[in-house]
């Protein structure tokens, strides 16, 4: 094969594994390998601002197309821009190929400006991080993380280009990484003891995470909750695992408070835990939450979150959707009359709950305020149709109330802990996603973590909407300092004045159009309907700032 620079030979390496975007924010050390991607065919540079928001970006992108994203940072002070989001990809397992430039391996022993270890400083946020020193292994180990990112339990990877390897000839061959088929099924075995322990459950309970819909199990685990008649908490989740509709389905266990967790399983008999780990509260119980004696079944294709915290009774490392499957058929074998009848009651009471709050909604008039009224005119005007990225936070129980997260890819949920993902995700998730509406709703403190990104929306003419949840402050931040107050028998005071964001105000609308893009603010509820058809017709990327 004819050898050709190695920035060029790495451009149809990226092509060749379909990662043919790629999104980033230049610096002088990637400077050769930049001006290759500026001249290379059917590969397309997406710039953001800055590299919070570039890998922001990436991650929305990579969530909705259920693949991999790839990302350019710069160097050390790049990498460390990036490092919050980077935490986020990794705590939601999404698969970033991550690459960073550096001087050269020539300059090592310099010290010079920009120097730094950025494999080091890579490690905590990423599944694998390298950096290349051989000419002559460039393509080869960008096609080991690739293989590394989209392996479950995937994530964000890391692979340093020093600028003269990438300058030397290279001659390796362009081939795809391999991807590993993981569709692993558990034993008959192990499903019959697994029946065994759940079927006797008298309140059993499913608890899942982001693993179900990485496999494709939501209509699996629907099948095994009706047969228990469990119902269905979701854990470590942010896709759409099971219909919101789902009269099973009961909601998240929440991210802050471990008794909060405690609390909904504490009653449980026998308790089936499918693509997660438990918990991931910030403040978790120390002690396990599940009763004595409670039977524990626990299957993921991470092994590693298998028991991390609580003992199990049965740990099966594999595929959530084969396992539930064959769980779902040995099940239905061996269930006697008196426990398909117990579990039939509960799924019945369930059912006429559901149908009940349905009948109460329909009927129900929103609270009349103009985040209320928006969300219901959005509802109305698109019968639900579109794809929302929500960091609402304290806002989101009515974002879903509104548009409830029914199909898969429809609904993606911050995570990680820190805010500025819900814009950028927003912008990303459009790129992949062109054909579809796409809104991002995101409160006033996280979206100026990532403002930046409407510029990016302008630029590349990515036609997303935005929508802040303006109540002027951390709200969050309030929420979890008072219930910090109760644990500790503090009497209730002013909030710290750092959770304050009323002043001076933020002109979020004003901002938009600064930066290429539509905005409007709403105050009143007739305002918000008006709002809604502006950023439906607004060709390009759209802001509407929402009082709260």
């Amino acid at each position: 094969m004819e050898a050709t620079p190695g920035r060029e030979r790495l451009i149809e390496q990226f092509k060749a594994d379909g990662l043919n975007v790629m999104f980033g924010n230049p610096g002088t050390v990637e400077q050769g390998f930049l001006d290759a991607v500026d001249a290379a065919e059917e590969f397309t540079y997406v710039l953001a601002l800055q590299e919070t928001v570039a890998a922001g970006i990436a991650d929305g992108y990579a969530r909705a197309t259920g693949g991999a994203a790839l990302l350019q940072l710069h160097s050390g002070v790049g990498l460390g821009n990036g490092i919050g989001m980077l935490y986020q990809s990794l705590r939601g397992h999404t698969p970033l190929v991550v690459v960073a430039g550096d001087a050269g391996v020539r300059y090592d022993a310099m010290d010079a400006q920009m120097a730094c270890d950025l494999v080091a400083m890579a490690k905590p946020v990423t599944k694998y991080a390298t950096r290349v020193t051989d000419p002559r292994s460039v393509l080869r180990t960008v096609r080991r993380a690739v293989k590394i990112a989209l392996t479950p339990p995937r994530g964000p990877v890391f692979v340093a280009l020093p600028m003269d390897v990438l300058d030397e000839l290279n001659s390796e061959p362009v081939l795809p990484a391999t991807r590993v088929l993981t569709d692993v099924a558990p034993s008959p075995a192990s499903v019959g003891r697994a029946a065994e322990l759940l079927a006797a459950a008298e309140r059993p309970i499913v608890l899942v995470g982001d693993g179900v819909a990485l496999s494709g199990a939501q209509n699996e685990l629907a099948a095994v909750a009706e047969l228990l008649g469990a119902d269905v908490y979701e854990v470590d989740s942010s896709e759409v695992n099971i219909a919101a509709s789902h009269p099973l389905r009961r909601g998240q266990t929440g991210h802050m408070f471990g008794p909060h967790s405690r609390e909904l399983v504490g009653d449980a008999d026998g308790v089936l835990i499918v693509g997660t780990y438990v918990f991931p509260e910030v403040f978790p119980e120390l002690e396990s939450p599940f009763r004595a004696g409670a039977k524990v079944v626990h299957i993921d294709l991470n092994a590693y979150e298998i028991a991390k915290n609580h003992p199990v009774d049965l740990g099966l490392a594999a595929d959530p959707q084969q396992a539930l499957r064959a769980l779902a058929g040995v099940l239905d074998q061996r269930l006697g009359p008196q426990q398909r009848a117990a579990a039939a009651a509960r799924l019945d009471v369930r059912t006429r709950e559901r149908v009940r709050e349905v009948r109460e909604a329909r009927a129900a008039t929103d609270d009349g305020t103009p985040m209320a009224v928006f969300l219901r005119t959005l509802a109305e005007h698109t019968g639900g149709d579109l794809i929302v990225f929500d960091e609402a936070l304290t806002t989101s129980p009515l974002v879903t109330r509104y548009l409830p997260a029914e199909r898969p890819g429809d609904y993606h949920l911050t995570r990680g802990g820190s805010l500025g993902v819900g814009f950028p995700g927003a912008v990303g998730a459009k790129l992949a996603r062109p054909e579809r509406l796409v809104v991002g709703f995101a409160g006033d403190g996280g979206s100026m973590y990532t403002y930046q990104a409407l510029w990016t929306a302008a630029r590349h003419g990515i036609d997303a909407k935005f929508v802040v949840c303006n109540n002027r402050k951390y709200r969050l931040l309030d929420d979890n300092i008072a219930q910090y107050w109760r644990e500790r028998d503090i009497p209730e005071h002013g909030f710290p004045g750092s959770f304050d964001l009323s002043h001076p105000e933020i002109d979020f609308a004003g901002l938009a159009r600064s930066l290429g893009a539509g905005g409007m603010r709403v105050e009143k509820p007739d305002e918000a309907v008006a709002a809604v058809g502006r950023m439906l017709s607004h060709p390009g990327p759209f802001l509407v700032d929402i009082q709260i």
